[in-house]
This record gives C-alpha cells, sequence and structure tokens, in this order.
C-alpha cells in the first residue's frame, strides 16, 4: 500500500495553480490576488463630515451648554455629494450631512443632537473638540499605498476597498470549477420516495458543500447508475466546465464498480490501496484534451469525507494559488482510550474543545463509531484525531495531532 504522504505529493506533482485571469471585480470575490494594489487615490478625497450635524469655528461655541447655548447664523446648507464656496466668518456656521465636504474655516463639527437643528439660526448646547467629527483627506488611504498584496483571499471588506480606490476589474487566480458527481443504481436524491435496498445520494451533497468551502466553484450533477457507458459520457460532457473532477463509490473490487472499470480502461488514473482507514481504496489521474485532474473517492460517506480533507482540498488550494494546502493542526489531550489499525493512518472523528487557560491544553474526544458509514457522527465532529501509522493504541490523557475543520 501507499503512503498517505505518497499518494498526496503525486497529487500535488500534478495539479498546478490555474492561469491568472482579469475579472470584473465582484466576479473576482473569493479568488486570489495576482498582483500587489495600489491606490490611485487619497481617501477619504477630501475633508468631510462624519456626522449629520452643523460646521463650525471653535471660538464661537466655546462655552455652549444647556443653559447658555450658542446661537449661530446658518449660511449654508451642504449635503453629500455637493459643496460650498462658503466661508465661515464670526457667528456662522453651515448644516452639513454625512459624507459632504466642509466648508472652509471649519474646525469642527456639531451633531444634530447637540442641537435644536434650527434653520436660519441655530442653538448649540455642547462645544466639540478641535477636529471632532472631521474626517480628514487620505487619513484612511494614501495615493501610492499598497492596499492589498499579492496573495490575499478577495472577501467582502476587499471588494469593497478595491471599489473605493476605483478598481473595477482585477488579476486573480480563478476560483476552481469542480465537479462532484457520485455513482451507483442504488442512490436516490432526497427529496424523492426510496424503494427497496435504495439509499439516499448524500455523497454529492456533502461533497460539493466540502468543494464550496475549499474556495471552488462546485457544481453538483448528481448520481450516476452503474452503466460504464452513462458514466464515460457524463465525465466527458462535465470537461468543458470542470478544471478538477471528483466522483464518489465505484472504486473498490465489486463486479459493479464501474468507476474503476471505466477509468481504468483509459489509462490515465491510477487506482491503488492507501495506508489510512478510512478511505483506503483511492484513485488519481487525468482525463480528457487538457488533462484535467480527476479524484475517485470511496463511496462511504465517513470515507470521502476524509479523502476530500487529505487529499482534494489540498489539491484545489494548490490550484486557487494559495501558500498553504493543509487544514490546522494542533495537539490536544485525548479524552478516551481508543484502538487503532496498526499500519495504518487513522483518522478520527472528534469534537475538539480549545483550552480555556494557560497550563490548561486543548481536549478532544472521540466521537462515534469507526464505521465509514456512521455519517451521523461525522456531523458531529469539528476535528479529525490523526493516528499515525505505528500507533496501535491511543490512551486515555495522551496528546495526538488533530486536524481542526
Amino acid at each position: 500500500m501507499k503512503s498517505v504522504e505518497e499518494h498526496l505529493t503525486g497529487i500535488l506533482e500534478t495539479v498546478a495553480p490555474l492561469a491568472p485571469l482579469e475579472l470584473q471585480l465582484l466576479d473576482a470575490h473569493g479568488s486570489l490576488l495576482v498582483d500587489d494594489a495600489a491606490a490611485t487615490v487619497d481617501l477619504p478625497a477630501f475633508d468631510n463630515s462624519s456626522m449629520d450635524g452643523y460646521a463650525v469655528r471653535l471660538a464661537d461655541v466655546a462655552d455652549a451648554d444647556e443653559r447658555y447655548p450658542a446661537v449661530l447664523e446658518v449660511i449654508a446648507d451642504i449635503p453629500a455629494g455637493t459643496s460650498s464656496d462658503a466661508t465661515l466668518e464670526a457667528g456662522t456656521c453651515a448644516r452639513i450631512m454625512t459624507g459632504a465636504p466642509i466648508p472652509a474655516g471649519t474646525e469642527a463639527i456639531v451633531p444634530v443632537e447637540w442641537t435644536d437643528a434650527g434653520m436660519p439660526t441655530v442653538r448649540i448646547t455642547r462645544a466639540p473638540k478641535e477636529g471632532q467629527y472631521i474626517r480628514r483627506h487620505g487619513d484612511d488611504v494614501t495615493t501610492g499605498q499598497t492596499v492589498l498584496e499579492a496573495g490575499t483571499e478577495l472577501a467582502s471588506a476587499q471588494i469593497g476597498l478595491l471599489a473605493a480606490i476605483g478598481r473595477d476589474r482585477v488579476r486573480v487566480r480563478p476560483r476552481p470549477r469542480v465537479v462532484i458527481l457520485s455513482t451507483g443504481s442504488e442512490l436516490v436524491p432526497p427529496g424523492r420516495p426510496l424503494a427497496a435496498g435504495q439509499i439516499r445520494d448524500s455523497n454529492s451533497y456533502m461533497l460539493t458543500a466540502a468543494a464550496r468551502e475549499a474556495g471552488a466553484i462546485a457544481y453538483r450533477v448528481g448520481n450516476v447508475p452503474d452503466d460504464p457507458k452513462v458514466l464515460i459520457d457524463t465525465i466527458e460532457d462535465q470537461l468543458i466546465r470542470a478544471d478538477a473532477v471528483v466522483t464518489t463509490g465505484g472504486v473498490s473490487a465489486g463486479a459493479y464498480d464501474v468507476v474503476k472499470e471505466v477509468l481504468s480502461e483509459l489509462g490515465t488514473v491510477a487506482f491503488e490501496k492507501v495506508a489510512m482507514q478510512p478511505g483506503m481504496p483511492q484513485g488519481f489521474g487525468t482525463i480528457g484534451p487538457d488533462a484535467t485532474p480527476i479524484f475517485t473517492l470511496p463511496g462511504n460517506p465517513v470515507s470521502a469525507f476524509v479523502s476530500f480533507e487529505v487529499f482534494v482540498r489540498p489539491a484545489l488550494q494548490k490550484m486557487r494559488g494559495t501558500a498553504a494546502f493543509d487544514r490546522e493542526t494542533v495537539r490536544a489531550r485525548c479524552t478516551k482510550a481508543f484502538g487503532s489499525p496498526e499500519g495504518k493512518r487513522q483518522f478520527v472523528r472528534a469534537r475538539l474543545t480549545p483550552g480555556t487557560e494557560p497550563g490548561r491544553p486543548a481536549t478532544v474526544e472521540p466521537v462515534g463509531g469507526h464505521g465509514s458509514h456512521l455519517i451521523g457522527s461525522l456531523a458531529l465532529a469539528n476535528a479529525l484525531i490523526v493516528v499515525p501509522e505505528g500507533t496501535a493504541e491511543v490512551r486515555k490523557g495522551s496528546t495526538v495531532d488533530v486536524m481542526v475543520l
């Protein structure tokens, strides 16, 4: 059997980062920036008010309070999106809205809540400090400043920043497009009645969600019957929109394991046993004119999920252009004893509880049994305990490696 490292290394040597594309800003959401992004404007572009209120000179309101309010003449009304050529002189002020440019002579903004909101005169009952509620030109971003570095993932805040500096297109590594399909004539989508011997197709839903969580654009094809022609036709039809294909089921040694039967004939996919539990039967290779990577995962839900986390997710991260491919791994104290098959790396579903204070390390507790069909316990897990190949028993209280999900 191959080791986990050998199988993963072969995968990562085959896949490559996707070629950069220039995309519209919203289409780039979730992608990684290829180049540094520099500001071509200052933010804010001009001094402006951060409150609805009145632009004032400090000397005119220095003694204002509830008992003796300052009464000023309002000489201008400045909404956002406009400007004013007014200049504040002694005894005058300007009504101003949030975001509007401040008039000449302004030393502070008095919020409307500190006034009677009057026009054409206003009564002010509280004195502001110098510069209070004024957003100064360039105090956020200055022209030429690098605002986002290459490799930054463009989430909502980063998209907003790029829009603010005027960028409507950016060069990114696009998100990988992943086609997901389940094989097996016994599979039925949720929402439809089950006949005798049939089961729900949960894997295609689970793996589609997992691919999206990994930053990919995932397309769920659904389940394909145990028919070699239907399978190969389905895969070939999907290659036009796929940067990677993931199948689940049909990779063992059964008489109807058509994935192995069909793809073995093409000579591009190697089916091997990997020294791990769950998920021993694995297949990987390339298919089609563009040598699209294809991952053939086991059909049992836990095996499929663990295989995705260990092999597919790192490959998708490399295709996205990220620097780190693996999930975070931490050390934690195991609260229960359990056995592990010698010679195989075991991935045990578990609940990880972070340490609450210094000197009290994180703890982790296995959940459910070892069966690779037990999807109920998989849904309770937030981590996988990683047990090395040479370990046959994990004792209660021992420290273990934990992959954080």
